[in-house]
């Protein structure tokens, strides 16, 4: 369904090559919401469950060590620019994942936002969100990455059982996720999400009942909620494989996942999407909202994707690769897809129906609109909303989403 593009993938365009990007992108550009994603792949350990592009060295090679890395992600920075002039898009929203970001001085991350911002025109109300982990930010850390424009932190919690912690190679202690909370409020962050994992091997009803209340005593608007995916390749699938841990219990998700939907709902926060929950709609993460409507963003960093007027790229994944093209004057990028309307049709269902929102039937094909009418009457789609043309899920479906995805898409 997708075409390999051999400049991308065989040999990578030159920063200021026009034809990276065709006329049809080229003139999307200007209209269509627009985002910068910043990986940081540096860990200082790794997580059993983690399938992520990160590393535990700090010294990679050059260019793709900690003190380097910021004058690296801004030469991609620079590539972007020249790539996406002369009327370069307005940046909605700056997102910086990993890893953990804030294993980097925060001055280096604020370095990279404001060469962003001499590159490109930006939102008034752009939103600014680093990650983090509990244990890798500090008063000080924090006060920096605020005066320096962040205005949102999402901070890894994943849970307050101190055995659950040890099962994910989490390092943080219970307490540490929710005072870099109220950290991060003091040092004036607008919005503070917690993650959550839930399923954990070992987790009983009460330790997930004791995370769920240790967010809620938070100051947080905003919480994600994941279930535990055993991911091929890491530690958690090899000790799952051993016998020494059981596999997530399928039924024990769905449970978890109602107790979590019940206890913030209760408290105030609506789901915004199947895994997040906000207190109001200027809580919600806009820059995760512009992927799930197939917006443009253009990933910075080793292994990082893009996608730009349905022209998808990612990145070489090792950072010393990574730092080696960029050194050379080249695009970094892998590999590369053109998005057909066949792929951009079942993405906008895939994404879609996981939204609050939902999706207008006539994303549907007819086929699909069949199926959707039956799963209303299955009691996994809003009646009142496929009355007024959308696919909405309901609670149920909710449990349900992946599956039905492929009912409707089939």
């Amino acid at each position: 369904m997708t075409t390999t593009l051999p400049i991308l993938g065989q040999t990578p365009a030159l920063p200021a090559d026009p034809s990276m990007l065709d006329d049809a992108a080229r003139a999307s550009v200007p209209t269509t919401p627009f985002g910068l994603y910043v990986h940081v792949p540096f860990c200082a350990t790794r997580c059993g469950y983690c399938d992520f592009n990160t590393y535990t060295s700090d010294e990679l090679g050059p260019g793709a060590n900690r003190s380097e890395y910021a004058g690296t992600a801004i030469a991609e920075l620079e590539l972007a620019a020249r790539v996406l002039g002369p009327e370069p898009p307005e940046i909605s929203t700056v997102f910086v994942g990993g890893g953990t970001p804030t294993l980097l001085p925060a001055a280096d991350l604020v370095a990279v936002l404001e060469r962003a911002r001499e590159l490109f025109p930006v939102a008034a109300d752009v939103e600014v969100t680093t990650e983090a982990n509990p244990e890798s930010v500090t008063p000080e850390s924090l006060a920096v990455l605020r005066a320096g424009g962040f205005t949102r932190i999402s901070l890894g919690m994943q849970s307050a059982a101190p055995h659950v912690l040890a099962v994910l190679d989490r390092r943080h202690t219970p307490g540490r996720a929710a005072a870099a909370a109220r950290e991060a409020r003091a040092a004036g962050f607008e919005h503070v999400n917690l993650d959550l994992i839930y399923g954990a091997p070992g987790e009983t009803d009460a330790d997930w009942d004791l995370s769920l209340q240790a967010v809620l005593d938070a100051p947080v608007d905003h919480v994600s909620a994941y279930a535990l995916i055993v991911e091929q390749g890491t530690k958690l699938a090899r000790r799952v494989a051993r016998g020494e841990l059981p596999m997530p219990d399928d039924d024990v998700l769905a449970d978890r996942y109602e107790q979590a939907d019940r206890v913030l709902r209760g408290a105030g926060m609506e789901w915004y999407e199947v895994s997040n929950w906000a207190t109001d709609g200027g809580a919600r993460c806009r820059h995760n909202e512009l992927y799930w409507a197939n917006a443009h963003w253009w990933g910075i960093g080793p292994g990082a994707h893009s996608h730009v007027g349905g022209l998808r790229w990612w990145n070489v994944k090792h950072p010393a690769a990574y730092a080696a093209r960029l050194a050379a004057g080249e695009h970094p990028a892998a590999g590369a897809e053109r998005l057909t309307p066949e792929d951009v049709a079942l993405e906008t269902v895939m994404l879609g129906l996981r939204l609050r929102d939902g999706l207008v039937l006539t994303a549907l094909s007819d086929a699909g609109r069949a199926r959707a009418a039956e799963a209303v009457a299955r009691g996994l789609l809003e009646p009142a909303a496929h009355a007024a043309g959308r696919a909405v899920l309901t609670d149920p479906g909710r449990l349900l989403a992946d599956a039905l995805v492929r009912d409707l898409t089939d």
